[in-house]
């Protein structure tokens, strides 16, 4: 849903900057309305949009601008954020991302390493949306024989995946005042308590990946993200207790809590139908937000 009217009191300011277009008057210089009557004016305002957040603001602490706040307003992109994500300066810190959606985002309250993952990717498929369209073409390699596709996925309306009607209908999943979740393991019987991941908590996770890989140490994807988002287990909160669940783990257990995890997680889903053109391979793929996901060919 987007709101057009008059919006140039809610501008960024930074989108104000010298040499930047002004909403005012578009009269020469040296001219103003009155001694150039025939001179058109106008005020003009970025187009923004209301985008649904998955959380339905439902996780956040009650001193957060998002709390019990089901949509957050973002103004369109612009050729301003469009530098910001090929400022090469950024990319390398990997933080062109961050950059571009706090710029865009209406309410500068909110700040983007407070917002939870799924709330963050569906303001980031809301921006490329409304940046360059519905239609995503990029480049998919089949997994069953190796065959390059271009392929397009379809970004209009990605659906939601329902938490409260999880939570209703799970009896082993409680939630706490502090707005973790708790549930038993199947086999060790186990009680884990884990917490909904912010975009500086996906940012930590993934800089603790590459810190371990340069340095040669083991660590894989989902034993990081573990350590991550459990916070005790069975009540003790030491990072010894936790290590050791993880390290010792059963494959069913690991299982159950990742499963348990998803479902728990307010996400926009970005699973769609992918079918080979080479060969007679289907599955469902998650929408790649590669290199090329705000540069449309």
């Amino acid at each position: 849903m987007s709101r057009n009217e008059n919006r140039t009191e809610n501008i960024d300011p930074e989108f104000l900057a010298e040499g930047s277009p002004q909403p005012t008057s578009n009269t020469p210089p040296g001219l103003s309305p009155d001694n150039n009557p025939t001179a058109p004016s106008f005020n003009w305002a970025v187009p923004s949009e209301f985008v649904e957040l998955p959380s339905q603001g439902r996780f956040y602490s009650e001193d957060h601008p998002l709390y019990d706040q089901t949509t957050m307003e973002i103004r369109y992109m612009t050729a301003k954020e469009e530098d910001i994500l090929t400022s090469k300066a950024l990319l390398k810190q990997g933080v062109a991302l961050d950059r571009m959606l706090q710029n865009i985002i209406v309410d500068k309250r909110v700040r983007v390493d407070t917002l939870l993952v799924g709330d963050k990717n569906a303001l980031l498929v809301g921006a490329r949306r409304t940046g360059y369209g519905a239609d995503y073409t990029t480049t998919i390699t089949c997994p069953s024989c190796d065959n390059a596709d271009e392929y397009t996925f379809d970004l209009a309306e990605p659906p939601i995946n329902n938490v409260a009607e999880t939570l209703a209908t799970a009896d082993d999943i409680v939630q706490t005042q502090e707005g973790t979740f708790k549930f038993l393991l199947p086999m060790t019987k186990v009680e884990v308590e884990c917490r909904l991941l912010t975009s500086a908590d996906e940012a930590v996770f993934s800089k603790n990946l590459q810190k371990k890989s340069r340095g040669n140490q083991s660590s894989g994807t989902m034993t990081e993200l573990f350590r991550t988002y459990i916070v005790s287990v069975n009540g003790d909160t030491s990072p010894i207790m936790k290590e050791t669940l993880i390290q010792n783990m059963p494959a069913r257990d690991a299982r159950y809590l990742r499963n348990r995890y998803s479902e728990i997680v307010p996400n926009i889903n970005l699973a769609q139908h992918y079918a080979c053109s080479n060969c007679d391979y289907e599955t469902d793929m998650e929408v790649p937000l590669g290199v090329d996901f705000f540069w449309p060919k």
